[in-house]
């Protein structure tokens, strides 16, 4: 398929009110999607996926949040077909812990580093003055909208070639060590060595809507870490998660010995 023109990709007539004096060069766009391994037949699909909830606040516009929704669970059924398939010796708990690694912020954010996504968004002019682009939230939550706009554009099979291209790295690497990065899942297996009692998670938000940060707390044996902070619940809880593992990993204790004050 032919590279989208200049006006087929800014200049659309679409409920979306995406604007061509705010986007990307016609050039960039053109290399993010050579990048991505994709090129959109429908041009609105992938500026919706690249417009942040700050530039929405400024102009009007849909935001890529409901291309976020749709791609995190199109990422999460192609990395979990990916895995099943091609790790046959690996049980169902190595597996989940695989794909809680693949589907994390952090190997999102530089899956979108590897195709400099963060040159294509459609950012607030306050988001973008701080950095915005190289925001680890930001590029996920961006990610997952663009595999969502895949699989509209070009259905399953291809959205899932498209995960594939991106994350066949992060899913290589998280197959040798299953479980490093679900601190979640890692909290649980300390604390079952001790006490058993499940860890407790508490949750509060912070910021404007279109800025919204969770924030996480984990009680276990008697002890409170966090905040973790993230763009969505399950991050923020993956923070809470990880202070509580490094400072048991750092004790020596088990999970039911930890005793104090609150962090």
């Amino acid at each position: 398929m032919s590279s989208p023109a200049s006006a087929e990709i800014l200049v659309i007539d679409h409920p979306t009110g995406v604007q061509p004096d705010e986007g990307a060069e016609t050039g960039e766009l053109d290399s993010f999607q050579t990048s991505l391994g994709h090129r959109f037949s429908e041009p609105h699909l992938l500026a919706t996926a690249l417009t942040h909830r700050s530039w929405c606040a400024e102009h009007e516009g849909d935001s890529n949040e409901r291309l976020e929704f749709l791609g995190d669970s199109v990422l999460g059924l192609a990395v979990t077909d990916e895995v099943y398939r091609t790790r046959p010796d690996q049980d169902e708990g190595d597996l989940a812990k695989i794909r809680s690694a693949v589907v994390s912020e952090e190997a999102l954010a530089d899956a979108a580093r590897s195709i400099k996504l963060g040159t294509v968004l459609r950012l607030g002019r306050g988001e973008d003055a701080s950095g915005g682009r190289d925001k680890s939230s930001i590029l996920c939550d961006a990610m997952e909208a663009v595999i969502g706009a895949v699989f509209l554009d070009g259905g399953h099979a291809r959205a899932v070639d498209v995960v594939h291209g991106l994350m066949a790295e992060q899913i290589r690497v998280a197959s040798l060590s299953p479980g490093d990065h679900d601190f979640k899942t890692r909290l649980q297996e300390l604390v079952a060595q001790g006490s058993g009692e499940a860890p407790e998670y508490r949750l509060t938000f912070d910021g404007p809507e279109h800025d919204r940060q969770f924030l996480a707390t984990v009680e276990v044996g008697g002890k409170t870490f966090g905040p973790g902070v993230g763009t969505s619940k399950k991050r923020a809880e993956q923070a809470a998660a990880e202070m509580a593992c490094a400072f048991l990993a750092e004790d020596g204790t088990s999970a039911d010995d930890t005793t104090g004050e609150s962090q």
